[in-house]
């Protein structure tokens, strides 16, 4: 562990060492990789330096035990230093598992009202409501990219953008099903139903990660529909792109113009066929997807959401909590620090067995 931390110590040396080059300056490309891989590493290497001043404070305080007049108040600033120096070991643990690359990254998210008719689509609702609340709580960007709003309220099918930092670290845990239990609007004879919706979650591509020929890509213009289906607007705002070696289709209507819609429909692609390829390029590691908290398949159920108990669990840990009204206020930070929590536990048993 030690020599893995003196490597990335050095290597973080080296990267502020570049980054005082005037060349480097004026290279706005090399700056942004420099200060992204800095900021990566960042914590990692001032978690290890403090590890380093504790360790040499305890020998210090070792050496003041030989004196009767110092031993009392060295052994209690001692057992003090020996907490923080295990605290310390675990975290740097933590710290040295290999990171997702896609961790800094926005998301694309995608949520449709699945089995449940109506109430389906209003959870669908719900869930975008709760994402919206647990993004503006952590300073994020949301932007609605396409959306088939419900006669009786919520959304068939929702797509946007969620813009911010590390997004993807905290989101990726919500793909899958998400299965309500509540007696809904539309039931007169109060009876509990149970309805799903899904949800998908997907890194937005930079350029290095995918990069599509439009000699591939059809574009299709159409007039944005709003709610019940009716026109909005007489113009070809809407945007469909199909990538015709894949058939990947991505559909952009809420932007405020054919231009605006058609370049998100091309960033939607791009995170779409980078998924199909990190998808299949998981399947092919297996071993290393079973370590993973859920197979990020949007047909598994994850998660049940209880309204008459007030309880969500999440069925992939087997952890609950009796704060529903919270978490659908967006207040989801128990529910995901668990997951990554487990995520990293599972991480660190798959790297000691390697």
């Amino acid at each position: 562990m030690i020599e893995r931390l003196e490597l990335i110590e050095k290597q973080y040396d080296a990267i502020n060492e570049e980054l005082q080059d005037v060349n480097v300056a004026s290279n706005v490309k090399r700056l942004t990789e420099l200060m992204k891989k800095l900021r990566s590493i960042e914590e990692t290497v001032t978690t290890y330096r403090r590890y380093k001043d504790v360790r040499k404070q305890i020998k210090d305080l070792k050496e003041l035990m030989d004196d009767p007049e110092m031993r009392e108040l060295a052994e209690m600033e001692l057992d003090q230093l020996e907490t923080e120096e295990e605290e310390l070991e675990e975290k740097l643990k933590i710290l040295l598992i290999p990171k997702d690359p896609n961790d800094e990254k926005n998301v694309i998210v995608e949520i449709r009202g699945a089995a449940g008719g109506d109430e389906a689509n209003i959870f669908a609702g719900d869930l975008f409501r709760m994402y919206s609340r647990y993004a503006a709580d952590k300073g994020w960007k949301i932007q609605v990219l396409d959306a088939v709003e419900s006669e009786m309220g919520g959304f068939s099918q929702i797509e946007f953008v969620i813009e911010g930092e590390s997004v993807y670290s905290l989101m990726k845990y919500e793909s899958g099903a998400h299965r309500v239990q509540r007696v809904p609007e539309t039931e007169s004879g109060g009876r509990i139903h149970t309805s799903t919706a899904t949800v998908y979650v997907m890194p937005e591509a930079d350029e290095v990660d995918v990069d599509i020929d439009m000699n591939d890509v059809r574009i299709d213009t159409f007039c944005a529909s709003g709610h019940g289906g009716q026109s909005v607007n007489t113009t070809y705002s809407a945007v469909r792109a199909t990538h015709l070696p894949t058939g990947i289709v991505a559909t952009c209507q809420d932007g405020k113009s054919q231009h605006e819609n058609r370049a998100n429909a091309i960033k939607v692609l791009k995170a779409r066929i980078y998924d199909k390829i990190m998808q299949e390029k998981l399947e092919k590691e297996g071993a290393e997807r079973l370590s993973k908290i859920g197979s990020g398949d949007r047909s598994e159920k994850i998660r049940t959401y209880n309204y008459p108990q007030n309880r969500v669990t999440d069925h992939r840990i087997g952890f609950t909590i009796q704060l529903l009204d919270r978490v659908m206020e967006g207040k989801l930070d128990p529910i995901i620090d668990a997951l990554i929590l487990e995520d990293q536990k599972r991480m660190m048993k798959a790297d000691n067995e390697k």
